[in-house]
């Protein structure tokens, strides 16, 4: 199936959907929610393979940031060039398929809030851990591969340095409500992407380029940029995990899980009971009115 045949059976279903849901929420919704289903029965090594790969090109983020880091002059302006590095691994990823941790913060958790069982509830964990294993592990890969062989000019190195102390030297609370917002705009992301039908590559670009500017944190990128300095003997595994990789991964998760995707559930919640409650009426109204008709052929019918 072609690229385009399959947008335009997406399309129709979508349409088809806001047609008959209460609302264009609660359509995207049914979308998400259908993906997550199915990324929740997904083999554990599908979904593990899929994750390192997913791991190994959000490390172009991290190259792309750093080579234009390395060669834009030192300018108060200079990151709103960086930051278009930022958002090259973004792009590859989502256009590509692959598993990224981040973007299961609300996928396959609108499953669960839709039915919170404990069977669910499992899947969800054993998504998110192998999702999130997988990213490390492909991140890991990427980080050796640049920190060990010749690859790159002293510049670049120097860069790729630079932004792993820039993590780390950040105050915890920053690290972490930095990360609740990148979170919270990859949620959005998910979102859009799943709403609009063409435009999706402008639409990354643009959500993640306002990450990068903003300098917020986000778990996978930044785990690739401290694990070069864990390489390098610049930075130990205990201040990498402590100072950003746990403060970073709790707040990703609650920028995208229990903000963005549990607003957004109790939103499209809401709009169900309202339609349930005018199909009542209308069922209600529509009794009453055959009542009143087969009341009236009563005499005749005598």
């Amino acid at each position: 199936m072609s690229d385009t045949q399959h947008a335009d059976q997406k399309k129709e279903s979508a349409d088809e959907l806001t047609e008959r849901l209460p609302s264009k929420a609660a359509a995207v919704h049914e979308i998400i929610r259908k993906e997550g289903e199915k990324e929740m029965r997904r083999d554990f090594f599908a979904l593990f393979w899929s994750a390192i790969a997913g791991g190994l090109i959000m490390s172009t983020s991290m190259l792309g940031r750093g080579v234009l880091q390395a060669y834009v002059p030192d300018v108060p302006w200079a990151v709103l060039v960086e930051a278009a590095g930022y958002t090259l691994g973004f792009i590859f990823v989502i256009t590509a398929g692959q598993q990224l941790f981040t973007e299961n913060t609300v996928t396959p958790v609108l499953p669960f809030m839709s039915q919170p069982t404990w069977a669910k509830l499992m899947q969800l964990l054993r998504l998110w851990g192998t999702v999130l294993l997988g990213n490390f592990i492909g991140g890991l890969i990427a980080a050796s591969v640049f920190a060990y062989l010749p690859m790159f000019s002293p510049e670049v190195n120097k860069a790729f340095v630079e932004m792993g102390h820039h993590l780390l030297e950040a105050p915890n609370g920053q690290t972490f409500a930095t990360a609740v917002l990148a979170g919270w705009l990859i949620a959005l992301l998910v979102w859009m992407i799943h709403a609009v039908e063409s435009g999706r590559i402008l639409l990354i670009f643009l959500i993640t380029y306002l990450m990068g500017i903003s300098d917020v944190s986000h778990v996978v990128v930044g785990m690739i940029e401290v694990t070069y300095l864990v390489l390098l003997g610049e930075a130990t595994i205990g201040d990498s995990l402590l100072n950003f990789v746990l403060p970073t991964l709790i707040g990703n998760i609650i920028g995208g899980t229990f903000i963005f995707a549990l607003i957004s559930h109790a939103q499209v919640r809401a709009d169900a009971n309202l339609d349930v409650q005018k199909k009542e009426d209308e069922e209600s109204r529509l009794e009453a009115k055959l009542k009143a008709k087969e009341e009236g052929r009563d005499p005749p019918q005598r």
